[in-house]
C-alpha cells in the first residue's frame, strides 16, 4: 500500500503528493511566463488562434501539410491568427491584402528572420536569405548580390549581340535536354526527367556563377543536386526542432542529413572559390565569382561605405545566388511537365502558339514572353495551382507593431501563408481547377497583369526572393525550347501522381515513365 502511494528515485521516497504539487507549480510558473510574454498594450488586442496543448502546442495540428492545416484555421480565425509550436508563438498571416499590408507597406517592421535552429547550419548561419541580420551591411550586400546576379544574367553574349548570356546558357542547356530525351527514348523507352532537369538548370547558374558547366556525368555535382530534398524538407515553415528546443538533442535523420549536405555543399562552393582566387585577373572579371572577389581585392566601397565584402564572406554570396537560381527553377520546370502530362490538351495548346509565333526556324527568345500569352499564362497557373513554395522562408519582427488593429510584439515568428492566398476563393474561381485561360483577356491575347501579380511564389516587400527575375526567364526559356520540340506524354496504363511532399519547396513524387516524341525533324537552329 505504502509502495503504491510513492515512488522510488535516485534520492529516496517521494511522495505522489510532492510530485503533483510540484506539476502544479510548473503549470503555473510556465502559465505566467505565457501571459507576460502576451502582455498587450491597452486599446490593442492579441491575434486569435486555436489554444493547443500544454508545452506541445499546435505541433499535433500541423504534422501533416502545415500549409493546408493553417488554410483551414484561418477560416474560422481570420487573416492575422497566433499559433504556438512547442511553447513558442508563430503569427500567421493569410489573404493577399493583409500580407501586402504587413511585407510592403510595413516592410521595416516585418523584415526580420527568426534565430532557428535550422538556419545556424545553412553557410555556417552567414546566409544572406536565412540570416536573422537585416542591418545596413546586410542591405549593402544583398543589393549587391542582386546587381550581380542581374548584370551577369542580362551581359550581351559575345557570340550575338542580340541574346544575353541568360538566354545563351539556357538555349544550350535546353538544347541538350532535348538531345538527350530523345537518346534515352531509343535506348530505355521511358524515363525519370527530373534527373536531367536537375543538372541542366545547375549548369545555368554555374556558368553565371562560376564560369563553367559540368558534364552530367560528374558525379560530385550529381550527389548534391540530386539530394536537395534534403534541405528543403528540414528548412520548411513548421521544422519542430526549431520551436521544441529537446528536439535539437534527439537522434533526427532528417536533421543529420540536412547537415550533412550544407556541409558538403559549403566545401564544394569553397573548392571554386579558392580556385578563382588562385586564377583571379584583375583584367578579366570572368563570372559573378570574380566580380566578388573584385569587391574584395580592390575594397570598392560605395557612398554608404557598406559594400565591402570581407574575404570570408564571399563564399556565403555564391551560395546564395547559386541557390537563388537552382531550387525554384528545377522544382517549377518539374511541375511543368507533371502538367503537361496530365493536360495533354493544353501541351497542344502551347505548342500551337509556338508554332504560329515562332516557328521552327529559331529558338524561343526571352523577347518573346510577351508575343506567347498562353504559354505565359501557363507558367503562372502553374505557379498558383502547385503553390510549391506554400509558405515563405519564416519572418520575425524587427519591432513591435500593430497590424490591422492587432498587437504585434518585437522578435515574433512569422509565417506567411502563399498557398492560402494562391487558392483564396475570394480571389480566384475554381481555385483547385487548373486554369490558364483565367489570367487571359477575353480575346485570349494578353495576360492580365494584376491577376499575375496576386499569384505568391517568391515572396514580397524587403525579403523577396533576389533571383525571382532570373527564375521566371529560365523556366520560361528551358518550357519554350522543350515544347517547341518535344511533345511528352507518360506510357499507357500509368499516371503521375501530383500529391505534393511538404517542404520548403514542396516536390511531387518522382515519374520513371515519361515518354517523349520528336514533334518535327532536329535540325540546326539560330
Amino acid at each position: 500500500m505504502k509502495a503504491a502511494m510513492s515512488l522510488v528515485g535516485s534520492q529516496g521516497i517521494v511522495s505522489a503528493t510532492e510530485v503533483l504539487l510540484a506539476a502544479a507549480v510548473f503549470c503555473l510558473v510556465f502559465l505566467l511566463i505565457q501571459s507576460l510574454r502576451q502582455h498587450v498594450p491597452k486599446g490593442l488586442k492579441s491575434p486569435p488562434g486555436p489554444r493547443g496543448y500544454p508545452i506541445l502546442g499546435n505541433v499535433l495540428e500541423l504534422r501533416k501539410d502545415p500549409h493546408l492545416a493553417l488554410t483551414r484555421l484561418s477560416q474560422k480565425y481570420g487573416d492575422i491568427m497566433e499559433i504556438r509550436i512547442g511553447t513558442r508563438p508563430v503569427l500567421v498571416l493569410s489573404g493577399l491584402e493583409t500580407i501586402r499590408q504587413a511585407l510592403v507597406k510595413q516592410g521595416e517592421d516585418f523584415m526580420g528572420r527568426p534565430g532557428l535552429h535550422s538556419f545556424q547550419y545553412i553557410s555556417d548561419g552567414q546566409s544572406l536569405a536565412f540570416s536573422p541580420d537585416s542591418g545596413e551591411v546586410w542591405r549593402a550586400r544583398r543589393k549587391l548580390a542582386q546587381n550581380a546576379l542581374k548584370t551577369f544574367a542580362t551581359t550581351p553574349s559575345p557570340t550575338s549581340s542580340s541574346t544575353c548570356l541568360l538566354e545563351e546558357h539556357v538555349s544550350k542547356e535546353a538544347e541538350y535536354l532535348v538531345a538527350k530525351f530523345l537518346q534515352l527514348m531509343d535506348e530505355e523507352k521511358s524515363f525519370d526527367p527530373y534527373r536531367y532537369v536537375v543538372v541542366s538548370v545547375a549548369n545555368v547558374i554555374c556558368a553565371i556563377c562560376f564560369g563553367k558547366r559540368y558534364d552530367h556525368n560528374d558525379q560530385e555535382l550529381l550527389s548534391l543536386v540530386n539530394l536537395s530534398h534534403e534541405f528543403v524538407e528540414a528548412a520548411a515553415a513548421g521544422n519542430p526542432a526549431d520551436f521544441i528546443p529537446v528536439l535539437q538533442y534527439l537522434p533526427s535523420r532528417t536533421m543529420t542529413l540536412f547537415k550533412d549536405f550544407n556541409k558538403r555543399f559549403l566545401h564544394f562552393l569553397q573548392k571554386i572559390v579558392k580556385e578563382h582566387y588562385e586564377t583571379y585577373e584583375k583584367n578579366n572579371i570572368r563570372d559573378i565569382t570574380d566580380s566578388l572577389i573584385e569587391q574584395c581585392m580592390e575594397k570598392k566601397v560605395e557612398a554608404n561605405g557598406a559594400t565591402q565584402i570581407p574575404k570570408e564572406k564571399i563564399v556565403n554570396l555564391v551560395n546564395d545566388l547559386f541557390g537563388a537560381g537552382f531550387d525554384t527553377v528545377t522544382t517549377a520546370l518539374s511541375w511543368c511537365l507533371m502538367y503537361l502530362v496530365t493536360y495533354p490538351h493544353i501541351q497542344k495548346k502551347i505548342q500551337e502558339e509556338l508554332d504560329k509565333t515562332i516557328g521552327q526556324e529559331r529558338r524561343p527568345r526571352l523577347s518573346d514572353r510577351g508575343t506567347l500569352p498562353y504559354t505565359e499564362a501557363f507558367i503562372l497557373e502553374m505557379f498558383r495551382h502547385s503553390s510549391f513554395v506554400p509558405f515563405t522562408i519564416p519572418h520575425s519582427m524587427t519591432r513591435d507593431t500593430v497590424l490591422n488593429g492587432y498587437h504585434i510584439p518585437k522578435d515574433r515568428c512569422v509565417f506567411v501563408n502563399q498557398w492560402q492566398v494562391n487558392h483564396d476563393e475570394k480571389l480566384w474561381k475554381d481555385p483547385l481547377t487548373f486554369k490558364p485561360e483565367r489570367f487571359l483577356n477575353a480575346e485570349g491575347t494578353e495576360v492580365n497583369k494584376v491577376d499575375g501579380e496576386k499569384v505568391l511564389l517568391f515572396g514580397l516587400g524587403k525579403r523577396r526572393c533576389i533571383g525571382e527575375h532570373i527564375a521566371r526567364w529560365q523556366i520560361f526559356l528551358f518550357l519554350s525550347t522543350l515544347l517547341q520540340q518535344l511533345e511528352f506524354s507518360v506510357c499507357d496504363g500509368k499516371k503521375v501522381d501530383m500529391t505534393p511532399i511538404y517542404g520548403l519547396a514542396m516536390k511531387h513524387k518522382r515519374c520513371e515513365h515519361f515518354q517523349v516524341k520528336q514533334r518535327f525533324p532536329m535540325k540546326s537552329m539560330n
